[in-house]
């Protein structure tokens, strides 16, 4: 259980732990939220002990209100697989894995998922009941076969799709697909080779793209950055990540776009973690005990900060495998991990059981983007666990503030007398303002366009301080081997009635800025943050739709 130790709880810099809540039936290895309520979870066919239709179940359903997970039927293995949510509200979950047999069966369940495309529409039940994932492998599939991709949501709300391997690997990516495509398919469905994806091998799996405010994309993968113009189809060398740190997989650092603000939305990406490691030493010769990387890389994506080039900070200890989740109030919520090691499973000289890295990192750190340089990382008060979050774990916000955690596998089946079992045990995270008189917000359109004031109403408890207020557009992406794809946080301006019975906000001014799909609305006054509200921004057309809104 989480320990109930910590110092003060004075703001959302702190959170506090709650105690164990649940346990699934898979090991959540990739988490999206898809309601206000849901959760889907996705692993491999490893022997998982949820059970749909007389086999093993591989995708579950979360509900958030009940703390209870349902079933869903799967088609093809969703293994490492990436995903996103389009324009018109879909998740669409992309790549996998070959079939896999139980062990004791004589035939796998699932199909081969590597050029799979799974559709979850949006699902009106609060449950999950009757909510399904939908597969047509002989009509519905990518272009190639992907295991380990990456994707993300651009400006005309479909998904573009990174790199990946052909054929399973068991460290380095040795069957590279060094290619873009999208969904729905652009380019008559043919890919893109990418020149930068081929300079990266063979640490070059799951890379973090970003899509920017100006609709170029930016790509981390390996030590190497590179601008894409997916209009243009032109890539632009960026500076490499310091000191050489690798932060991709099997080498697993992680990475987010810093929030946007009016009325510029200067974008910054910020990379930490990953490992000091050469790619050319071959994994035999890697130790589970070598360091974690604690350098994180800031840059300021203008022509002004590319020139400048990444700025170095140090967290308080390095991490292999880590998260980062963007807080309704700005900052950045840096958890799970290993001190030592590498990502992938038993193929380092000396594997904890099967595991590939070791010494857990327990505790979270935040950092707070707006702070003087040397001042940005904080762990004061903030819980320790005593669960592993490793290989194949899962975390995401909730629209009630709080933090998911759940998953952790490194093992390629279900292991329960391990060093490193496999996880079953569900955690939340809850910061200190779940203890307060909340803000409340009501009355949402179900709907709104770009750069358009909208107006709702608030109830304010007595006590915050109105005067320090901001409103969060967040999208809470998809969690997947040390990434959320997607992730993004637009702050929006707001102002209060005179009254302060009203509040409003200004949406998004285009769909460059925010990609068109749902997010949820935070207000936090005072450092006390309201639940989310979800909100459909854009038309809700699905992809790809035309430019909305005005451009910056």
């Amino acid at each position: 259980m989480l320990s109930l130790a910590f110092c003060r709880l004075l703001s959302l810099s702190l959170l506090l732990p709650s105690l164990l809540n649940g346990t699934t039936g898979i090991t959540a290895l990739e988490v999206i939220l898809v309601s206000p309520t849901l959760i889907l979870m996705m692993d491999r066919v490893s022997g998982d002990p949820l059970q749909i239709d007389g086999h093993q179940a591989w995708v579950e359903l979360w509900d958030l209100e009940t703390n209870t997970g349902i079933p869903v039927n799967a088609v093809t293995d969703t293994f490492c697989a990436s995903g996103a949510v389009l324009s018109n509200g879909t998740m669409v979950s992309l790549g996998g894995e070959t079939p896999e047999i139980p062990a004791g069966e004589t035939t796998a369940p699932d199909g081969d998922g590597r050029m799979g495309i799974r559709i979850f529409e949006p699902c009106a039940s609060p449950s999950g009941d009757n909510c399904t994932l939908f597969e047509d492998p002989a009509t519905l599939h990518l272009a190639v076969t992907r295991w380990y991709p990456s994707s993300l949501r651009i400006f005309d709300g479909s998904l573009m799709i990174i790199g990946g391997t052909n054929a399973s690997t068991p460290f380095y990516n040795v069957a590279p697909e060094n290619s873009f495509e999208f969904f729905p398919p652009k380019d008559n469905g043919q890919v893109r080779f990418s020149p930068f994806l081929e300079r990266t091998v063979p640490v070059n799996l799951f890379p973090r793209g970003f899509a920017l405010p100006d609709g170029k994309v930016f790509i981390v993968a390996n030590n190497e950055t590179v601008l894409y113009d997916v209009e243009a189809q032109t890539e632009t060398v960026m500076p490499p990540i310091p000191n050489g740190v690798r932060v991709t997989n099997p080498m697993d650092g992680t990475a987010t776009l810093l929030p946007l603000s009016p009325p510029d939305y200067v974008p910054e990406i910020l990379v930490c973690g990953g490992s000091n490691s050469t790619d050319t030493v071959p994994s035999a010769d890697l130790s589970s005990q070598d360091p974690a990387s604690d350098q994180c890389s800031r840059i300021t994506v203008t022509p002004e900060g590319i020139e400048k080039g990444w700025i170095v900070e140090r967290m308080p200890e390095g991490r292999m495998m880590p998260e980062m989740i963007l807080m309704p109030n700005g900052k950045v919520l840096i958890i799970n991990g290993a001190g030592t090691g590498y990502a992938a499973l038993h193929s380092v000289g000396d594997p904890i059981g099967n595991s590939n890295s070791d010494h857990p990192v327990f505790t979270p750190v935040l950092y707070d983007p707006n702070a003087a340089l040397g001042e940005r990382f904080s762990r004061e008060g903030l819980p320790t666990t005593d669960i592993a979050r490793l290989y194949h774990s899962g975390v995401t916000l909730t629209p009630s503030g709080s933090i998911f955690l759940a998953g952790s596998n490194p093992n390629p089946t279900v292991v329960e007398s391990a060093t490193f079992n496999t996880e079953f045990r569900v955690q939340f995270l809850n910061p200190p303002f779940t203890t307060r008189s909340r803000p409340t917000l009501s009355g949402f359109p179900e709907q709104v366009a770009f750069n358009q004031n909208v107006t709702v109403d608030i109830d304010i408890p007595g006590d915050l301080d109105t005067s320090n207020l901001q409103v969060a557009l967040i999208d809470m992406g998809f969690s997947s081997h040390a990434f959320h794809s997607s992730s993004r946080l637009v702050f929006l301006n707001a102002k209060l009635s005179a009254n302060k019975k009203l509040l409003t906000f200004t949406t998004p001014p285009n769909n460059r800025v925010y990609p068109p799909a749902p997010g949820y609305v935070f207000v936090t006054i005072d450092d006390v943050t309201s639940t989310g509200t979800r909100v459909m921004i854009g038309n809700g057309l699905s992809p790809p739709v035309a430019d909305q809104g005005v451009p910056l």
